[in-house]
């Protein structure tokens, strides 16, 4: 379906930046209405850009979920990092993302940092605001206004959807206009193969966060339509060392049987058909020095 023709049509960028578990995760899939992002509440989870659209009306708006700003210390981090700028730089719209629970912090600080070299409109989200009280969260906001010319302020609860609607229906106004870049009933830029791998990522992250904070990927190696319209999906589990290989796997297989359950339900439910999910895991030492691995998840290669 085409947008008509008789209204000019919107089409804006908007780069949701902003600290590892700020919830820019959380609020794109709140904007979207559905899941595009994974989620967790270990940081960094999100290591490319996501795009998730909304169309409605004559505009199109796509969000830009970055991964999260911070110092970076290895080259997978410093290829976020550089991601999570990028995908500022290109935007119609930046929207920092701050968590009003930890306020003006370190991190926060490099950020505003940042976007004194983002010319684009800037405008501030304060997130999580049924966690703290009024008169912290009108402190937040004029301490951090104070320190960048931001267009405007929303509160927010992208959790429980409160102040979203608001956020949207701004960027929908102040949207340039232009033709749209995907048909309308378009959520994501993602692949059903890419997207398939970050559920599966997700399950990962979420049953065994502590013992491999970062030291694994999920790739879709083969992704299947079968006659009966049923999805045959197979994945790889790279982790970079034997002893993780064995935690992933767990006991009789059981870690993985798990999230394998797990990640198959929610593909199902994110595809609407039946869904054959087979997982491996191998041990790659140097997955995250594999140039193949950042094109795989969207990220360019760093020195």
């Amino acid at each position: 379906m085409t947008a008509p023709q008789t209204d000019p049509t919107r089409c804006g960028f908007i780069a949701l930046v902003g600290a590892p578990n700020a919830g820019k995760s959380t609020l794109l899939n709140a904007l979207v209405g559905t899941k595009v992002s994974i989620v967790t509440h270990k940081a960094q989870t999100t290591r490319a850009q996501v795009r998730g659209v909304v169309t409605t009306g004559n505009a199109q708006l796509v969000f830009v979920d970055t991964p999260g700003i911070f110092a970076p210390k290895r080259r997978l981090d410093r290829a976020m990092v550089a991601s999570a700028w990028t995908g500022a730089g290109d935007a119609d719209i930046v929207a920092l993302i701050v968590d009003a629970h930890k306020g003006l912090n370190a991190e926060v600080e490099s950020l505003l940092e940042g976007l004194d070299n983002i010319r684009q409109p800037k405008v501030l989200v304060i997130n999580k605001v049924d966690k703290v009280k009024p008169e912290t969260l009108l402190k937040l906001s004029k301490d951090l206004n104070e320190r960048v010319r931001f267009e405007t302020t929303f509160m927010i609860s992208a959790l429980k959807g409160s102040g979203v609607a608001d956020f949207t229906n701004w960027c929908i106004a102040n949207a340039p206009l232009g033709e749209w870049h995907f048909p309308e009933e378009h959520l994501t830029d993602l692949t059903l193969a890419l997207t398939a791998a970050e559920v599966t990522r997700e399950k990962l992250f979420m049953r065994i966060h502590d013992e491999i904070p970062y030291q694994a990927t999920v790739e879709t190696e083969s992704f299947k339509v079968q006659p009966d319209g049923s999805y045959r999906i197979d994945q790889v589990i790279y982790v970079t060392r034997d002893t993780h290989k064995k935690i992933v796997l767990g006991a009789k297989g059981q870690t993985i049987k798990a999230i394998g359950a797990e990640a198959r339900a929610e593909m199902m439910e994110m595809f609407e058909t039946k869904v054959h999910l087979f997982m491996f895991v191998k041990v790659r030492a140097k997955w995250a020095d594999d140039p193949e691995r950042y094109r795989e998840m969207g990220l360019d290669w760093t020195k």
